[in-house]
């Protein structure tokens, strides 16, 4: 009846899901910042990264021209993602 996950496969889900969270929340965030309305922390929006969706901030600095201006956004995730991708590197050798 129910086909049993692999740590491997509930790995994937949980980094697309959390990119695709992050990415659409650096555009609810870029919307409200255009409407003057109450905005996402900046601490959730890295947290978010931090713990998987740094490509899915990357993103959405990109599509939604967001955060792009904010050294921590500009510099930090990219370091983030280069520090994340050694860690995945070196856990699996």
């Amino acid at each position: 009846m129910f086909k049993s996950i692999s740590f491997s496969q509930l790995a994937q889900i949980y980094l697309i899901a959390i990119n695709v969270i992050t990415f659409f929340l650096y555009g609810i965030d870029k919307m409200k910042a255009k409407r003057s309305k109450w905005r996402i922390p900046e601490a959730l929006l890295l947290g978010l990264a931090v713990i998987g969706g740094t490509i899915g901030a990357l993103f959405g600095m990109r599509v939604w021209n967001h955060k792009t201006k904010h050294k921590i956004f500009k510099y930090g995730l990219p370091l983030l993602l280069l520090v994340q991708i050694l860690l995945l590197f070196f856990m699996s050798s």
